[in-house]
């Protein structure tokens, strides 16, 4: 079953088309005009090496510990060249285009020579941001060098998935996490729409890890788990470990990329998305100033409810346009109190509202 699902990760995606659903209101609009907003933000945040500068650092607990202030980071860098192509800005295309090829150059100025996409102590959620970045501009631009330093750091995400499936902050090391494994899949799975060669073997593992993360009624120690409820998906395979409402949408959002579209694992899962989106909204987003939390959680959550679509998708999208509105700072900003920062926020928030454009053959259905 899993291989033959997993098939459908290998199809190529098609060009990116102005989608006729979901049905386009006054409230997306809105959402629109304020992801263009933020995207002149973004233009004018730009460093001159083509980098967008964030605290760099890893969350610790619910707060954020940060080691190379304000610097050069490969993650916003790649999350921010992935807001402007969402809003249909490309290579040699659209007023932002300069800004995309500054941002090309410089990810692939910090690959290394093994395929590891870092600066400034980056970590591997930058690497897989960065690898899905090469892949979704890849084919948009004539560049000779786009398509070895995608393959290599394809390579380097398949050589450094561990014996459980899944992969940890670093790469080669022996534990894993549902966080960083469901950037590395989507990762992949765009590299591989783009004809970049990708064992069906680390996708297969992937799923594998992926359902042993899962809480389910018939498990005898869902009542024990920490933080958990039937449906959810846990940080890490252990009964013990937690589950929240961004760890859910990751998991969903991992088994979407492997081509797994309808099971038990995926409608539990979206019924508890749906129980804790309010809450969880309420909590991370405007309250918190926008939280680490609130950004993470919901860049996956827009992808499971998009995939899912109809009503579902329509009434997550009222909650997180709304609360994106609201929270939008008159110079177009979007705040990360908690976080890497204003930038990592920014481009976040724009890649979130853009969804419906459909414009990124990842964010497509």
């Amino acid at each position: 079953m899993i291989l033959a699902t997993c098939l459908l990760l290998f199809q190529t995606a098609p060009e990116p088309t102005v989608p006729a659903t979901p049905q386009i209101t006054p409230l997306t609009e809105a959402g629109f005009e304020a992801a263009e907003r933020g995207l002149k933000y973004l233009a004018s945040t730009q460093g001159p090496d083509g980098s967008w500068a964030g605290d760099v650092g890893y969350k610790l607990e619910e707060g954020y510990r940060v080691w190379n202030e304000d610097a050069g980071h490969v993650g916003v860098t790649a999350l921010a060249g992935m807001a402007f192509l969402a809003g249909g800005h490309v290579p040699g295309r659209g007023p932002y285009k300069d800004n995309v090829d500054k941002a090309i150059d410089y990810i692939i100025k910090q690959a290394k020579k093994d395929g590891y996409i870092t600066g400034n102590e980056t970590r591997l959620y930058s690497h897989a941001f960065a690898t899905l970045f090469l892949a979704e501009v890849y084919g948009m631009s004539q560049r000779e060098d786009l398509r070895p330093t995608l393959q290599k750091a394809v390579d380097l995400i398949v050589a450094s998935q561990n014996k459980e499936g899944g992969w940890r902050y670093q790469p080669h090391v022996a534990d894993a996490d549902m966080s960083v494994a469901a950037c590395q899949v989507l990762a992949l799975r765009a590299a591989r729409n783009k004809g970049i060669q990708v064992p069906i073997t680390t996708i297969d593992d992937a799923v594998e890890y992926v359902r042993k993360s899962a809480v389910r009624d018939n498990d005898p120690n869902w009542s024990r788990s920490y933080q958990a409820q039937p449906g959810e998906f846990r940080y890490q395979p252990d009964f013990q470990s937690r589950a929240s409402f961004p760890l859910t949408a990751a998991g969903i959002t991992i088994l979407h990329g492997a081509g797994v579209y309808a099971d038990a694992d995926i409608e539990k899962g979206m019924d508890r998305l749906k129980a804790r989106l309010s809450a969880f909204t309420k909590r991370y987003g405007g309250l918190a100033n926008g939280h680490y939390y609130f950004y993470y959680g919901h860049y996956y959550a827009v992808q499971a409810f998009h995939i899912v679509g109809g009503k579902s998708y329509e009434d997550y999208l009222q909650v997180i346009q709304r609360e994106l509105l609201t929270m939008q700072k008159p110079d177009g900003s979007w705040p990360n109190r908690t976080g890497p920062g204003t930038n990592y926020g920014t481009a976040t928030a724009c890649l979130i509202l853009q969804i419906p454009k459909e414009y990124l053959p990842i964010f497509q259905r």
